[in-house]
């Protein structure tokens, strides 16, 4: 069988190695390190991470699709998680949810026909204080309003 991984995720995963217990304690950077190569994680690649590991690939699976950092299934070029728990929905989480989705033409957990854009609601960004909070790919924004978010969103490429 072919590697679908590239040496790159192979080279950092032997780095990993020593700072670990056992080869099974890599599972989640292995997933983040084949997430980061292809933008989400097929079910080809968890094989391929199953197998580097030396577990079943439906383990893989199950810690895979147990936490939400995990996409498995393609997203778009801008991925866009509106926290949307208590203190966020008081302070308007809701609101910005309901602007994407007309902005976009798109309901939560679709990504746009271009591929650029894909919505999703978030459970806690653990950013309760500076409330709404939303990721944009890997980054925090907070106390977030339409306005504000529309300037965000316009200053995207």
């Amino acid at each position: 069988m072919s590697k679908l991984l590239s040496q790159k995720f192979y080279d950092a995963m032997k780095k990993l190695e020593p700072r670990y217990p056992t080869k099974v304690a890599l599972l989640l950077p292995a997933l983040h390190a084949a997430q980061e190569e292809y933008g989400w994680l097929p079910g080809e690649v968890m094989n391929e991470v199953g197998d580097y590991i030396g577990i079943h690939p439906a383990q893989v699976r199950e810690v895979a699709s147990f936490y939400t950092m995990y996409n498995l299934k393609p997203v778009g070029k801008y991925h866009l998680k509106i926290c949307t728990n208590v203190a966020c929905c008081l302070r308007g989480a809701d609101e910005l949810v309901e602007h994407c989705e007309k902005k976009f033409g798109i309901a939560v957990g679709e990504t746009t026909p271009d591929k650029k854009f894909t919505l999703m609601e978030e459970e806690c960004l653990g950013a309760c204080g500076t409330a709404p909070a939303m990721m944009l790919n890997d980054d925090y924004h907070e106390n977030l309003t339409a306005e504000k978010l529309d300037q965000l969103l316009a200053g995207l490429k």
